[in-house]
């Protein structure tokens, strides 16, 4: 049931070897509306839901999945007025993409950032009521404010740092700042009225001392990531822990919605769910980001974790049934 891992880290999506760096909300996404910012819309050749101008390029079969499992399923979906979800590590390329699907439902966010200002270039300018913006860096528990989490009813956490030296690791964000020493300071900061937090986490994290993992450890990522899941587990908060295959499809860093929908609608929409770090291949971010969603609602993977790969076949959207039914067969495997 699992497919080869590989540790290249390149993503597999065919993004622009030089992309022009462009607002993630450069167009409307899947429905979700800018203040400032209004598109001309097109229906497509069979009907159904408008889609944004720019998408004339993008093959008929990407426009039918969007208005399929992303449109049509978000816009049934009612507004959450009791939810204040904070989203830590927002900008980041699982983290941008939670936010966009939390915009999309209308569930109200606030976001956690050591740089306010890419809220904006990213999300652009939204109403208090609808995305709120908090500056603060979890490597440093003097940023975490308790003003920060007044209010807010379910946590988001999609920090992270590469697993190899990297130019990200510049100004000590290296794994074992990011996964472990920012992970503990946030959970050590979380008021107890927090109804669930989500961790996104890695496969392997129990087994980085075999190959092939202890390469990918070698840097310490799976260990520090480990501790992470460890020490929330032990906080007494109610949490469901995701832990991702390898990462792939955009947005990889930022790029314009456009080049992403392009990148990550293939064939690769199904989920596997499994349990006991036994899963090993890839995951889309796409799916990735709506694991991280449909958890806080599903009442039985409170206090559990979960492995998530993406393999090719159709995928639930953002059905909950259908997300209910994968997580509950992971239980019973």
């Amino acid at each position: 049931m699992a497919s080869r891992i590989s540790l290249d880290p390149t993503p597999v999506g065919k993004f622009p070897k030089h992309p022009q760096q462009l607002p993630l909300f450069a167009i409307s996404p899947l429905g979700f509306h800018s203040k400032t910012t209004s598109f001309r819309t097109i229906s497509s050749s069979r009907g159904g839901l408008p889609v944004p101008q720019p998408l004339r390029a993008v093959k008929e079969e990407v426009i039918e999945s969007l208005n399929s499992e992303s449109t049509r399923d978000s816009q049934t979906t009612p507004p959450s007025s009791t939810k204040l979800v904070l989203v830590v590590g927002g900008s980041g390329g699982v983290g941008q993409l939670v936010v966009a699907y939390l915009l999309n439902r209308k569930i109200k966010s606030r976001l956690l950032l050591r740089d306010p200002e890419k809220a904006t270039a990213l999300f652009g300018e939204q109403d208090e009521e609808t995305l709120q913006v908090r500056k603060g860096d979890t490597r440093n528990p003097g940023d975490l404010d308790p003003s920060i989490f007044e209010g807010v009813t379910h946590v988001i956490c999609c920090t992270g740092t590469t697993a190899f030296p990297s130019k990200r690791w510049d100004g000590d964000n290296t794994p074992e700042k990011v996964d472990w020493e920012g992970v503990r300071n946030l959970i050590s900061a979380l008021p107890s009225s927090v109804k669930r937090v989500v961790l996104v986490s890695s496969i392997g994290v129990t087994k980085c001392n075999e190959l092939p993992w202890s390469i990918m450890n070698l840097f310490g990522v799976l260990k520090y990531k480990k501790m992470g899941e460890d020490f929330l587990e032990k906080s007494g908060l109610p949490f469901t822990i995701i832990r991702a295959g390898r990462l792939t499809d955009g947005p990889y860093t930022s790029y314009d919605l456009n080049t992403l929908l392009k990148a990550t609608a293939g064939q690769r929409r199904a989920v596997l769910i499994g349990q006991g770090d036994k899963l090993v291949g890839e995951a889309s971010r796409l799916a990735v980001a709506e694991a991280c969603i449909q958890a806080l609602d599903i009442e039985f993977t409170q206090g559990k974790a979960y492995e998530i790969n993406s393999v090719e076949g159709e995928g639930p959207g953002s059905d909950q049934q259908k997300w209910r039914e994968l997580f509950k067969t992971a239980e019973t495997q």
